[in-house]
């Protein structure tokens, strides 16, 4: 079965989800178009009634002004209600972005930039907003209001309904002229603002070298080019909007006067063009009221088609071929009451076309510590992506517990395994959150106890906050970040602990002290170490990894 496009999921998501939102656009849109149409039909009654030596009656002036006013408050409503329906609209699709993000293997994320990731999580949905709060709504209700619009100018005068049928299109291309080229002008005024923007960071990350070499001639042109083409465009964009409003408000003159002249011919031409006076008042209010939506339809247009490329990006993330859904009846008991056994049998695995493992087999059995060791590049942190279950093998089979690491899910894993990275990265929250990340089953005691067993709690109690200082890399050593990463690996108490070459950059009094804590934490766990040096300090056997494994 084919896939339906993301925006047409979301689209029936939101009407499925809030029924009542898309009953009270579809109203509104109605009766926006519909209470447009009675402002100018009110007062062609009350402008005749005057022609005739007729007074107004207090109820006919009073029913029109309160015609304007629900005309107001059905075109208020009418934009509110889209915009809600694009906001749950651009919700939906957020929510889809994110649960995606969780079932993609790894093998994307090491494809792509962060940033192009990023890119479809904000600006490509921010254009699918843009899509229905001032797109594709927002013109089908515009479209409507301009053909009832000419459609009562027809009712009204067949000769001057066929004038602005005629006329119409070229409103419609004069005003799509003047947009392009704003639009065109203020790209290029981004762009330019983007150069200068860039110029700033780069100037203050190098200024020592600029001063070194004497370059700062050359960098204040830069950035006077920069700010030169931004003004220029700025300025374009500024004169065709200036440009824009006397010819529209020229041209719906010149319209207006031609109809009117029409309108006073006699013979034939009355017949066509004739009419009274209320009418010619009429008319010419609803002559007026068709260049606002075809100015907004030029735009939305516009706005259609800047989202479209936003659209396709996210079909494509959506589209993306998933990882293997894991096994949901495995949980943390089961898993802890198997024996804490690793297997590599018979591995394959590469990236693209570069083979990496190629008959990878070894075991680590429970409480045992196994290192693998091998040139760079031979594949020791691909194997412990295998054994996470970030990556699946090509061919043989990878097992932690008796199952298959790829079946294992990921909210058990922080129960099963402690991995100690090589370079920890802090998560924006507190001393604590950094060891217990987050995790609801691990309380303050046991983040407390796993910093005491690594050496780290009075350094933290030290600190102006203690567990709850918010954390910064400025507040530790090299040393206690790779002491803060063991607390964290220990803190569920896994049965299965993953070492990477953590001690690389440490000098040797940080290593001897990073090293005791890691013996310390190994005690009756498996461990699975890619480091040398840990094999030196914690023992246990070694592994060949590379051209000697098969």
């Amino acid at each position: 079965m084919k896939r339906k496009p993301a925006m047409v999921q979301a689209a029936g998501q939101a009407a499925k989800g809030a029924p009542w939102v898309t009953g009270a656009m579809a109203a509104a849109i109605g009766a926006s178009v519909v209470l447009a149409l009675l402002p100018p039909l009110a007062l062609e009654s009350i402008v005749n009634g005057l022609a005739g030596g007729q007074g107004v009656p207090l109820s006919g002036a009073l029913g029109y002004f309160a015609l304007l006013a629900a005309a107001g408050l059905a075109e208020a409503a009418q934009n509110v209600t889209i915009t809600i329906y694009g906001q749950k609209v651009t919700h939906w699709l957020r929510r889809a972005m994110c649960a995606k993000l969780d079932r993609l293997p790894a093998a994307y994320y090491a494809a792509q930039e962060p940033g192009a990731i990023a890119s479809r999580l904000v600006s490509d949905v921010d254009a699918v907003d843009a899509l229905f709060t001032n797109g594709i709504l927002s013109m089908v209700a515009d479209g409507c209001k301009v053909l009832s619009i000419l459609a009562v100018i027809v009712w009204k005068s067949r000769g001057l309904g066929v004038l602005m049928l005629a006329v119409t299109p070229f409103l419609f291309w004069l005003t799509r002229r003047f947009q392009k080229r704003m639009l065109s002008a203020q790209m290029e005024h981004r762009e330019a603002v983007a150069r200068v923007n860039h110029c700033v960071p780069e100037t203050i990350q190098n200024i020592r070298t600029i001063h070194t070499y004497g370059r700062q001639r050359y960098m204040e042109e830069r950035y006077d080019r920069a700010i030169q083409q931004s003004y220029r465009a700025m300025e374009r964009s500024n004169w065709y909007d200036a440009l824009y409003s006397p010819i529209v408000v020229f041209t719906s003159a010149c319209v207006v006067a031609v109809m009117m002249a029409l309108a006073a011919s006699g013979g034939a031409m009355r017949q066509w063009f004739g009419m009274e006076v209320g009418t010619a008042v009429a008319i010419i209010a609803y002559v007026s009221k068709v260049f606002e939506p075809l100015e907004s339809i030029g735009m939305e247009i516009q706005n259609i088609q800047s989202a479209w490329a936003g659209i396709r990006r996210i079909d494509e993330f959506l589209a993306q071929p998933e990882r293997p859904a894991p096994r949901q009846d495995l949980t943390l008991e089961m898993l802890r009451r198997a024996p804490a056994a690793i297997r590599f049998q018979n591995v394959d695995f590469g990236y693209g076309e570069e083979p990496v493992l190629q008959g990878l087999s070894f075991t680590v059995e429970p409480g045992k510590t196994v290192t693998l060791v091998g040139r760079t590049g031979a594949g020791k942190s691909t194997a412990f992506r295998l054994l996470l279950g970030l990556y699946e093998p090509q061919g043989g089979q990878v097992t932690v517990c008796g199952q298959p690491a790829g079946a294992i899910p990921d909210r058990v894993k922080r129960g099963l395994f402690g991995y100690v990275e090589q370079s920890p990265r802090l998560v924006d929250g507190t001393v604590a959150d950094q060891i217990a990340l987050f995790d609801p089953a691990i309380g303050r005691q046991q983040v407390r106890q796993a910093a005491e067993q690594v050496g780290l709690h009075a350094a933290i109690e030290a600190l102006e906050q203690g567990y709850d200082t918010p954390a910064r890399e400025d507040l530790f050593s090299q040393g206690q970040l790779q002491l803060l990463s063991v607390a964290r690996a220990i803190a569920a108490d896994p049965p299965i602990l993953l070492l990477d070459e953590m001690t690389a950059n440490l000098d040797g009094q940080t290593e001897a002290a990073v090293l005791a804590a890691l013996e310390q934490a190994a005690a009756h766990r498996t461990v699975l170490s890619i480091s040398h040096r840990l094999y030196q300090g914690l023992g246990g056997r070694q592994i060949p990894i590379g051209g000697d494994c098969r």
